[in-house]
Parts: structure tokens; C-alpha cells; sequence
């Protein structure tokens, strides 16, 4: 089976799954140790007192809680992108694309705040250590334009750091967190050291433990809570971790544990271990804000250490801008491959295998707003849009598992609903309460948002509904061989590759077109459809067994593999792709859901299919001499009388029309002469070399009468009965009793209905 050049080059190139678990955590550990902790130890100390202790771990709270939701979700749904993909599969529509959107500019607002953070921390030490050198430097080009030109810097740095692949990214991560973890120990030592010597200040510096009341616990948690916006990274890099079952889990609740850790013990040290005389501790450190951390190792650690603190700042800053760059390139990525961005941005270098395009854009937009943008505006409605996409997520746990329950979750969220309900709850409560102190992050959050909408309904709506069947045709079939009609096979069993080309040959021969047998890999709705290329070889014993069959009867048949999330989307693109003109499938002949009628993949083909249709039950193997059409006259009978015509011309059958009487005692002269009749009207549109014969049948049931004459017969063909509009029989009722219950095989056919009345299906569902 040849694949099309075009198709296979598009999508062969895939994400190299090189993080393992120590990779992945360090990334979550990066993200979230950033210049963060620095900036608003100082801060939160100075809104709440000692109780931002308590902030720090109320918010480590309501992260465990959407945590617990990351876990399951990129789990089971390995995808870049991490909560954008999660909503979007929760939430199809302008929900997902704004949830994207929305990601999109705060990791990127995100990587602008930790390049110039970088900036600052690296003028700061060289003015500290390197006053000669540095002063006279920024008296030449300015303080604002040394920033941004050391912001440039790094920031093209990680750019193309991240562009050279992932393993090199991974590993820059992991040397640059290890760094800072140690630095940071170094700081949590020398205070808990001090703690030890003098203990009479410890419990003073923690009273009053409440001085600004609840409300400054509420306002610090807000103002902190992006410091714990970082292992959701894990999830967004899902698709290049190894085993991401288990490991994404494991990383996401030790990067946290860890985070959470360090954070309340360096806010503990900085509020006990300080000797301030008569001054709090904690006004102290609000006092001095974004510098409390270097102030308080002033302290207590030695000359030395006061220095370790800034390069540690410069440290988190760059790992932290590492893993940031990443992740909003997957989120870019993420969308550009479901064409809520321009497609060119989801390419990947193949070579690389990393999403170059998606990389130098994320690269472009950051550094555009580092050196433009008011950066404190956007950056408090950064960390109000992670709170408002926490809780989509927390939402899609609940979404997914209702709307896919069969896909498979090796991790599940504990106490559910419970969990995803409450972590809903707090990240809104959060969202709203930051409204009262930072209005502006609501102003830039609903203009973005706006801005959007404006984008998804005039551009990406309808771009990106193309992909909403999900279907990857990979055949060997160019644009002019759709010019012609087909009659399709959809092959499944193994077992029944000879009957359904048996069946199908003759009606492709009679209508002097292709004949096309296909078979649909299915690809877990958690993994992207480009991946089932690499489960395609699993349908070529199948489609061979099908070449070899045909070649040995002596007729043509093309095969082709399908690749989608749905078995069934993937036989209807086959079907509109090679303009079929019939389909045929099989069914195995009962379902064990109760409000399906053939199963959910058949009930859906038989509703949409765009062509005249055979479902066919097959029970024996072996030949079919004998073919018992019941009738009852219709467009349907006509079909099948003629489809029967070239099936029995070609495999020299018998057939035998039916008519069923009612069994009642009363006298049926009339109704016999109507049924027989009927039975030759139906055996005219046979060939004369067809032997024909008919058959009264006597029975309580119609449907009855049919299954119980049947047991003398090989096939039954029976066209499909017409049924009222709204009832919710595919074949009517006669049609589909007679297909469970029938001993034999049984075959039901329906002529197409045509485009109108199709579309009134779909919209009536």
C-alpha cells in the first residue's frame, strides 16, 4: 500500500519523546521557582504579615487541586498544548480557541516578565560587585536601554536554545533548577541556622499573626499565586515525555511538593530569623518589597552569601524563562495544528523535531512586549488568566470523563467530583477577588479576550472546521481518480474479507466502477491523529488478504487505509473522498448498548452516509445458493432487487421473493393475490438467468414470518422500511428485527436520500 508523498511528508515529522521523569519535574520545578519567589516574598509579607505563611500554603492548596486535574488530564491525553488541549477537547468551539488564546499571552507575558527580570538582576549584581565598570557603561547608554539590550540577549538565547531541540533544553533546565534549588537551600541553612542560636525572636516575629485580618491573606494569595503557575509546563510539553502515563503524574506532584516546600520555608526564615530591633519583620520585608530576600540574606548570611542570592535570582530568572519559552511555543504549536493559528506554525523541523516555527514566533511576540508593552499591566493579567484557565480545566476533568469515558486514565483524579468542583470554585473565587485590588489585569484580560472572538469568528472558525471529522487519508489516490464513483468495503474482520468482496464485486461490476476496500486504524481520541501513521501497518494483513483474494477471483480492488479518531468519521471521509456510490459494511449482529440500535459506529454510518448502503450480517462461510427477498414494495425493495440481481447473476443463486400473511383465520384470497403479485413485480427486476421462485409465508409478526422462513436460505435481502421522521429506527422496524433475530445471514439495504434530506438528519441528530 503506496502513501501519498504529500500526506506522508506532512505528518512523519513528530515530537522526539526525550524528557524523562527527573526532566519533566525539573521543568515544573523551573517554572515555578522563578524570580517569583524574589519579588513577592517581600510583597506578601507587606499585605499580609506573618499570615503569608499561610497564603503561601492556601495557595499551594488550591494548586493541588487543579494539579490533581493536570495529572489525569495529560495522562491520558499526552498532547502539547497541555490545558488548551484539555479544553479543547472538553469544550469545542470559541471556548477552546480562547482558552488557547488566553494561554498563549500569559506564558509569553510570562517569559516578557523573566527576561526583564533577568536584565534587572544582572545590572544589579555588576553595579553591587563591578561598580567601576558598570556605572560608566550605563551613564553611556542609560539604565532603560542596558535593560532592554540585555533583555534582547537573553531572550534570543533561549529562543534558539529551544529551537535546538529538546533533549538540549532538558538539560539546560536541569543543570540551571539543580543550581537554584542549591542556592536557595544555601538561604533556608543560614537561616534556620540563625533560628537555632537565638530562638527569643521566633515566635515574637510571628506576632501579631493576622495584622491586616483575613482580607490581606486574600489579597497576598492573589498577588502570589503566579508563583505557583509552573507545573502545568509539565503538561504542555506532554507529547515529548517518555511514558507520560506515569511520569507526567509523578512529575507534577513532586514539582509541586517540592516548590511548595522551599517557598514556606524561605518565607519563614526571612519572617523569624531577622533581628530588626523594634521594627516587625514583615514590615521590614514589605518595606523593601521586591529586594526583601537580598535584605534579609544581608542579615544573616556571610558577605558571600548576598551574592550567591543575586546570581540565584539570575538563575530562576533564566530557568524559568527556559521552560516558559517552551510552553507557550506548544501551546502556538497546539493550535496551529488544529488551525486556530496559521498552519505554518505548527511545523516541526525535521531534524530536530522541534516546533521552529511556533518557537521564533513565541520569540518575536515576547521580546515585542518586554520592550514595548506596559509590563506590569499585562503581567497582573497574566496571572488572572492562569486562574481563570485553572478553572476550565478543573471543568473539562469533569467534561472528558462524561463525553469519553472509554479513554483510558492509568491516574485519576481522587474524590471525584468532589476535587475538580472545589478547585473550580477557589481558582473563580480567586479570579473575582482580584478585581478589587487589580482592576486593570480584568480591562486587559476582557480586551484580549475580545480581541479573540474577533479573530476566531471572522478567520479561525471556519479554517478550523475542517478538522472536526478528524480523519487522516493516507491512500495513494490523487485528486483525478476521486473524479470517478465507487462502490466502498469497509473491512474489519478478518473472517469476512471473502463474503463482503463477494458481495460487493458484483454490484461494482454491474455499475461498471472501482471497487475500494478500506480499513480505519483507530487512534485514541487522546493522541493526535498524525500519530495513528504509526499504527497503519496493523491493517496491512487485513488489506492484503483482501489483494490476494481478488487477485485469485480474477477482479480489480484498491485498498486503502484510514487513520481517525472514529471509526465511523473514518468510513464516511472515505466514502465523500472516493464519491462512493454504495457502502458496504458488516455488522456483527447485536449491541450491548441499550440506546443503540446496530452499535454506535453502524448507527451513525447508516444516519450520514452519503450513498446508497449495504449492512450485511454474515453467519455462515460458505457459499450462498439460496436467497429468500422479502418484500413489501418501495424504493428500497427496488434497490435491493437490484443489487440482489448482480449479486445472485455473479454467484449463481436462487432466489425466492416472500410475502407475509397475517395468520388469523380469516379468509386471504384477496391478499394472497395482492402478495403474489407483489412477489412478481419484485422478481421482474431480476435477470432471466436468475432462477426464481416464490413463497407465501404465514406468520403472527412480519419480522417473525421472515426470521423463522429464513432458516431454509443462505442470505435474506431486505430493503430498508420507510418510518416517520422523527422515530428513531435506522431501517425501520421489520428491517431490523429480522437482522437480530434472523438464523442466516441477512443483508439490509437503503437508497440514499439524497443531500436535503441528509442535512436535516445532522441538524435534527
Amino acid at each position: 500500500m503506496a502513501l501519498d508523498r504529500t500526506s506522508a511528508k506532512t505528518n512523519q515529522a513528530t515530537f522526539a519523546r526525550d524528557l524523562g521523569l527527573f526532566d519533566a519535574t525539573m521543568i515544573g520545578i523551573g517554572a515555578m521557582i522563578g524570580a517569583g519567589i524574589f519579588v513577592l516574598t517581600g510583597i506578601a509579607a507587606g499585605e499580609a504579615g506573618p499570615a503569608a505563611i499561610l497564603a503561601f500554603a492556601l495557595n499551594g492548596l488550591v494548586t493541588l487541586l487543579t494539579a490533581f486535574a493536570y495529572a489525569e488530564l495529560a495522562s491520558a491525553i499526552p498532547r502539547a498544548g497541555g490545558g488548551y488541549s484539555f479544553v479543547r477537547m472538553a469544550f469545542p468551539g470559541a471556548t477552546g480557541f480562547i482558552a488557547g488564546w488566553m494561554l498563549w499571552f500569559a506564558y509569553t507575558v510570562a517569559c516578557s516578565l523573566y527576561a526583564l527580570g533577568f536584565a534587572g538582576y544582572f545590572w544589579e549584581f555588576f553595579i553591587k560587585y563591578l561598580p567601576d565598570i558598570t556605572t560608566p557603561l550605563l551613564q553611556v547608554v542609560g539604565e532603560h536601554s542596558a535593560i532592554l539590550i540585555i533583555t534582547i540577549l537573553i531572550g534570543t538565547m533561549f529562543v534558539l536554545l529551544n529551537v535546538r531541540g529538546t533533549e538540549v533544553t532538558g538539560k539546560t533546565e536541569n543543570i540551571l533548577t539543580l543550581s537554584k534549588i542549591v542556592i536557595l537551600c544555601i538561604f533556608i541553612f543560614f537561616g534556620i541556622k540563625q533560628l537555632s542560636e537565638t530562638t527569643d525572636y521566633t515566635f515574637t516575629n510571628l506576632m501579631p499573626f493576622f495584622p491586616a485580618g483575613l482580607g490581606g491573606v486574600l489579597v497576598a494569595m492573589g498577588l502570589t499565586f503566579i508563583a505557583f503557575e509552573g507545573y502545568d509546563l509539565i503538561a504542555t510539553v506532554a507529547e515529548e515525555i517518555k511514558n507520560p502515563e506515569k511520569n507526567i503524574p509523578r512529575a507534577t506532584f513532586i514539582a509541586l511538593g517540592i516548590t511548595v516546600l522551599i517557598y514556606l520555608l524561605i518565607l519563614f526564615v526571612s519572617l523569624t530569623a531577622l533581628r530588626r530591633g523594634d521594627e516587625p519583620t514583615w514590615q521590614f520585608l514589605g518595606r523593601f518589597k521586591e529586594t526583601a530576600i537580598v535584605r534579609a540574606a544581608e542579615d544573616f548570611m556571610p558577605a558571600i552569601g548576598v551574592a550567591i542570592i543575586v546570581f540565584g535570582g539570575l538563575l530562576s530568572t533564566m530557568s524559568a524563562l527556559n521552560a516558559t519559552v517552551m510552553a507557550a511555543s506548544r501551546v502556538a504549536f497546539s493550535m496551529g495544528r488544529d488551525l486556530w493559528l496559521p498552519k505554518k506554525i505548527s511545523q516541526i523541523h525535521l531534524k530536530r523535531r522541534t516546533p521552529h516555527v511556533a518557537i521564533f514566533t513565541t520569540g518575536v511576540i515576547l521580546l515585542s512586549m518586554a520592550l514595548t508593552l506596559p509590563i506590569e499591566a499585562v503581567g497582573s493579567a497574566a496571572s488572572l488568566i492562569f486562574l481563570l484557565t485553572f478553572a476550565l480545566v478543573n471543568l473539562s476533568v469533569i467534561a472528558l470523563r462524561r463525553k469519553y469515558p472509554e479513554i483510558p486514565r492509568r491516574y485519576r483524579v481522587p474524590l471525584y467530583p468532589a476535587i475538580p468542583v472545589l478547585g473550580f470554585i477557589l481558582n473563580v473565587f480567586l479570579a473575582l477577588y482580584q478585581f478589587k485590588f487589580q482592576p486593570i489585569a480584568w480591562y486587559v484580560t476582557a480586551g484580549w479576550i475580545a480581541f479573540g472572538l474577533l479573530l476566531y469568528y471572522a478567520v479561525f472558525e471556519k479554517r478550523a472546521a475542517v478538522l472536526e471529522a478528524q480523519v487522516l487519508l493516507p491512500g495513494s489516490y490523487g485528486p483525478e481518480a476521486d473524479q470517478e464513483q465507487s462502490v466502498i468495503i469497509a473491512l474489519y474482520n478478518p473472517d469476512n474479507v471473502e463474503q463482503l468482496l463477494n458481495l460487493g464485486y458484483p454490484v461494482a461490476k454491474q455499475r461498471n466502477i472501482r471497487l475500494i476496500a478500506i480499513s480505519v486504524v483507530e487512534v485514541p481520541r487522546q493522541i493526535p491523529i498524525h500519530e495513528g501513521m504509526r499504527f497503519a501497518h496493523h491493517k496491512e494483513s487485513l488489506l492484503n488478504k483482501a489483494k490476494k483474494y481478488a487477485s485469485e477471483s480474477g477482479f480489480n480492488l484498491s485498498t486503502e487505509v484510514v487513520i481517525a479518531h472514529n471509526a465511523s468519521d473514518g468510513i464516511l471521509a472515505a466514502t465523500e473522498r472516493h464519491r462512493a456510490s454504495l457502502l458496504l459494511i458488516g455488522w456483527k449482529g447485536f449491541t450491548n448498548a441499550r440506546d443503540r440500535i446496530f452499535g454506535e459506529v453502524a448507527d451513525r454510518i447508516i444516519r450520514f452516509a452519503p450513498c446508497d448502503l449495504m449492512v450485511v450480517k454474515i453467519e455462515q462461510t460458505g457459499d450462498m445458493g439460496k436467497c429468500l427477498l422479502p418484500t413489501a414494495g418501495g424504493p428500497n425493495a427496488i434497490l435491493a432487487s437490484d443489487i440482489l440481481n448482480a449479486i445472485a447473476k455473479e454467484m449463481k443463486m436462487s432466489v425466492t421473493a416472500g410475502y407475509v400473511l397475517a395468520e388469523d383465520g380469516e379468509d386471504k384470497t384477496q391478499e394472497i393475490e395482492a402478495g403474489d403479485q407483489r412477489m412478481d413485480e419484485t422478481l421482474m427486476h431480476l435477470d432471466q438467468s436468475v432462477v426464481k421462485q416464490k413463497k407465501l409465508i404465514r406468520s403472527q409478526s412480519i419480522a417473525g414470518g421472515i426470521a423463522k422462513a429464513s432458516r431454509e436460505f443462505d442470505l435474506v435481502v431486505i430493503g430498508a422500511a420507510k418510518e416517520p421522521f422523527f422515530r428513531k429506527m435506522l431501517f425501520g422496524e421489520i428491517s431490523e428485527k429480522v437482522a437480530r433475530y434472523s438464523p442466516t445471514s441477512v443483508l439490509v439495504v437503503k437508497k440514499y436520500e439524497g443531500i436535503v434530506k441528509s442535512l436535516l438528519k445532522k441538524i435534527m441528530g
